[in-house]
């Protein structure tokens, strides 16, 4: 066969694609035939930090519930790389407008496609949950572990990257990790005075209201528990979005995806995050959690990273499949548990449920705590059920960051082009049109058995704290 020379070949060269179901496919950059030792996105993919989040799942209890939500922390850091680069390629030009600075656009591209490639790459077994349970006893949140790892461990590779999928970047600039870091954590008041304007303002792309985050895990959540196919119109709400001198706004013709995405994100806590069975699971799970982390890795983890490279949900299942017949009591007690949770058996059920408005809790109608429930419910119990095991969970205390039910005092920047002006408007007004908005009160016992006595209880203990108007500061 003859081998024909076309330059056409060459559009292909560095680049490969990664099918995915969320967003068919998104382009990734490889080495190129001749500098196969070009150092490109393709190194930190195959790397060890990232290919440890195929060993941690997105949802952690929720998978017990929804089967087929079987999807991993790295499937989702592949999507948000896609998103902050798309995000990248149309805000730029505003931000160049209002940030002289700025570098070139294929550098901002590059830069904001790592951080949402390594945005999660500090994540532990059970992701959130991890970082209630355990990393809070250090001080920590995965953000921070995932800022050492970023700079101590992939750090080298990150600055010798020249380039994104669109092409070099102008000469001189090179990626600095501190920068991905810095990105990928909401900074203290005093980091972001040592940061460049332009900074600041693209890490706005990753605290925001809606961000190149939640707008994968929404829409890649919702599809792979089946719940949910809502329509989450990302390319208007990228196209709509911009920045003028006082960071992100969003133009008034985009409020409409604004609030589709928003009302799609509150249906996937009330239905998915929220589910009285990912609820009850979580339970049983934060009674087990802390003491099995303590025995399997009682190191502080950014002191401990390359023994932190191994600490994920396989390493955690095998140890504690391990102690099923283990001489320590303490260990086979642990294995137990485990046991009945891995076997899907639901330790407490749920024997009261309703729900509070964001507008009763507003009014300061409520506690802050579930314990402060607990107690007052227990007073009303008959005598002989006052020693019964229970407890209330409050849907509103979750471990996901920027909860919508529990944010409506935020802010984002409206464009209105008739007057030409931008503002700041409440999240509160958008919400308002959302009727999702609610605080799940629930109570779990251990079994059925006493189901009209706790809901009499907890009845009893709601009304008479509706009537009383009880500071809150949930």
């Amino acid at each position: 066969m003859k081998k024909t020379n076309s330059a056409g070949h060459n559009i292909y060269q560095g680049m490969a694609l990664i099918a995915d179901p969320i967003h068919q496919y998104a382009l990734f950059t490889v080495p190129e035939d001749n500098a196969p030792s070009e150092t490109t996105e393709k190194d930190l993919i195959d790397s060890p930090w990232m290919q440890r989040l195929r060993r941690i799942y997105q949802l952690q209890s929720a998978r017990w519930v929804y089967p087929a939500a079987e999807h991993s922390r790295f499937q989702h850091s592949l999507g948000t790389m896609h998103v902050a680069g798309e995000f990248a390629k149309s805000i730029y030009s505003s931000l160049s407008d209002v940030c002289k600075d700025v570098p070139s656009c294929n550098y901002v591209e590059e830069l904001l496609r790592l951080a949402g490639l390594l945005h999660d790459v500090g994540h532990g077994p059970y992701g959130h949950f991890f970082d209630d349970n355990f990393l809070s006893h250090w001080g920590l949140t995965h953000e921070i572990i995932g800022q050492s790892i970023i700079v101590e461990k992939l750090g080298v590779d990150i600055s010798r990257i020249k380039r994104s999928p669109s092409g070099a970047f102008a000469r001189g600039e090179a990626l600095n990790p501190i920068h991905v870091a810095y990105l990928i954590k909401m900074p203290e008041a005093r980091e972001n005075t040592r940061q460049p304007r332009w900074l600041q303002f693209l890490r706005q792309l990753f605290s925001g209201i809606y961000t190149v985050d939640n707008l994968d895990y929404v829409q890649r959540d919702a599809y792979m528990t089946g719940f949910s196919l809502d329509m989450v119109d990302i390319p208007r709400l990228r196209y709509y979005t911009f920045f003028t001198k006082d960071g992100l706004t969003l133009h008034q013709s985009g409020i409409s995806a604004l609030g589709r995405f928003l009302n799609a994100r509150l249906n996937l806590y009330t239905n998915v995050y929220f589910h009285r069975t990912t609820r009850a699971l979580d339970l049983h799970l934060q009674e087990i959690f802390h003491d099995t982390m303590e025995i399997i890795f009682p190191y502080n983890p950014v002191k401990k990273l390359d023994a932190y490279l191994h600490c994920d949900e396989w390493f955690l299942f095998n140890e504690v499949q391990s102690w099923l017949a283990h001489n320590d009591q303490r260990k086979r007690k642990l294995a137990n548990e485990w046991r009945k949770l891995h076997a899907r058996e639901v330790k407490w059920k749920m024997s009261f449920s309703t729900e509070i408005s964001i507008a009763q809790i507003h009014r300061g109608t409520g506690f802050v705590r579930a314990e402060n429930y607990e107690a007052k419910i227990r007073e009303c119990l008959p005598k002989k059920l006052k020693e019964i095991s229970f407890k209330v969970d409050l849907a509103t205390q979750d471990p996901r960051p920027l909860n919508p039910m529990a944010e409506p005092g935020k802010r984002i920047n409206i464009f209105n082009p008739v007057t030409e002006m931008t503002s700041p408007e409440p999240l509160l007004e958008i919400y308002r049109f959302i009727p999702a908005r609610v605080m799940h009160f629930r109570v779990f016992s251990l079994s059925h058995d006493y189901d009209e006595e706790l809901s009499q209880a907890a009845e009893n203990v709601l009304n008479a704290v509706e009537s009383s108007s009880i500071p809150t500061n949930i």
